[in-house]
């Protein structure tokens, strides 16, 4: 097995449905310029709010991938 070295990148998801869609269109859009991914971890979550009412959901997260040799 050789060693492998892995980059760490944080992006910021938003969606207005819902946590889980925000996370799944970041990752979705990662994948379209990042090769190589092995996991992700979610930093924090926000909403924001407007008329006291939640009008967008944000996922802050690291995307985890590979370095290509």
């Amino acid at each position: 097995m050789e060693n492998r070295v892995a980059r760490v990148t944080e992006i910021i998801g938003a969606s207005p449905k819902s946590f889980e869609d925000a996370i799944n269109d970041a990752f979705k859009r990662a994948t379209k310029t990042l090769r190589g991914i092995t996991g992700m971890r979610i930093i924090g979550q926000r909403v924001a709010v407007k008329g006291n009412k939640i009008t967008e959901y944000r996922v802050r997260m690291e995307i985890i991938f590979l370095v290509e040799s």
